[in-house]
């Protein structure tokens, strides 16, 4: 009796593994995600198995290329005066002391008056000085009157040396007072000059102008180091600090990376974008980053373990990503992926796939036209 109760029992548990593998094909079929290859197809697909890679993600900031404003001068006039020439245009590359621009000042004229006056002062009180001490070594005058003499002289020198200085201030060099002096001849004429080697980036004059000292008239870069300036979202202002050696994508470039170093990360976050301002230190030799120009900064994340797929087995659509994992010998499930940012062509999986598991990689594109098919057909 016991004999037949085991009989029936093994044959019930046959019977009950027999449902089971007929229920799997039928679950299989009716998911529209898993495409079941016919060996024609199968023989053109490469599948492998997901591993796992140390990698640090790559953030993209948008960023402008800005002229280094330790390397850029706003220049004007010295003296109030009417523009007579320009001699510099926009784009126009000036040497350090070049002319950019002359103009006639009645305020120069007047300063060079007041300082050949305060010259000729000087040169009499010196020869009345000379008087004075020979007058009193024959006891003529009394040392009194020498001092007196003396202290005169002293005043015209301070004069002297205050009109020369304002001189200066206006714009004339030690070699167009000594001519001054020497020539006695005023004259009106103050020349606006370049003080830094570089390209004219703007011009703010037109001749017969009126100009101020305090006019910005030209503007002169050196171009040869440009800045990247970006706003870096808060949340990622911890990844950069100043020194560090950082990139840069140039659109109108072709995408080019050019690299440089950080050479400024500020201390407060912007309250209405949420920003940090960031400037990296770019060389620019021949001149082809050029101010204005977008581009994006990369900063490089923490590198940590990451899931890799290669970018050919990705599948696109409904702007979504997907690769096709194996679960049987002729069997594929299309499942999303969310992936990071692509690099040297492997993106790395933030979620829906795990280490281990066997994926298409080559013939994915196939594999999906494949399932397409057989969705509309029904």
């Amino acid at each position: 009796m016991m004999t037949k109760n085991i009989s029936i029992l093994l044959l019930a548990v046959l019977l009950s593994a027999c449902q089971g593998k007929q229920e799997a094909p039928a679950k299989v079929a009716e998911d529209p995600s898993i495409v079941t290859v016919a060996p024609e197809l199968l023989s053109r697909l490469t599948i492998a198995v997901v591993g796992a890679a140390e990698m640090a993600e790559t953030l993209r900031v948008p960023a402008r290329i800005a002229v280094d404003e330790q390397r850029v001068a706003r220049i004007g006039a010295a003296v109030i005066g009417r523009l007579t020439d320009i001699h510099a245009e926009l784009g126009q590359r000036v040497k350090r002391g070049e002319v950019l621009a002359s103009l006639h000042s009645t305020e120069l004229s007047s300063a060079q008056l007041t300082y050949l006056k305060a010259l000729s002062q000087e040169g009499l009180q010196q020869r009345a000085v000379s008087r004075a001490k020979l007058l009193f070594e024959s006891d003529v005058i009394s040392a009194a009157e020498l001092q007196k003499r003396e202290s005169e002289l002293l005043q015209a020198q301070a004069e002297r040396h205050a009109s020369q200085d304002q001189l200066k201030v206006l714009g004339m060099t030690d070699g167009d007072i000594n001519k001054l002096g020497a020539t006695r001849s005023v004259h009106s004429l103050s020349s606006v000059t370049s003080t830094v080697d570089g390209v004219v980036i703007e011009r703010k004059v037109t001749q017969g102008e009126v100009v101020q000292p305090a006019d910005a008239l030209f503007t002169v870069a050196d171009l040869s180091q440009v800045w990247l300036v970006a706003e870096i979202p808060e949340q990622q202002a911890g990844l950069i600090k100043t020194g560090d050696v950082s990139e840069a994508e140039v659109p109108a470039l072709e995408d080019q990376r050019v690299k440089g170093k950080l050479i400024f990360v500020s201390d407060t976050v912007k309250p209405d974008t949420r920003t940090v301002t960031a400037r990296m230190a770019m060389e620019n030799p021949g001149h082809t980053l050029k101010p204005g120009m977008l581009a994006s900064m990369l900063i490089h994340g923490t590198p940590h373990q990451r899931v890799m797929v290669p970018v050919v087995s990705v599948v696109r659509e409904d702007r979504r990503d997907y690769v096709f994992v194996q679960i049987d010998a002729q069997h594929f499930q299309l499942r999303q992926v969310k992936l990071g940012q692509e690099n040297a062509g492997v993106a790395p999986v933030l979620d829906g796939l795990f280490e281990g598991e066997k994926i298409v990689t080559e013939g994915a594109f196939h594999l999906n036209n494949e399932r397409r098919r057989k969705e509309l057909e029904g």
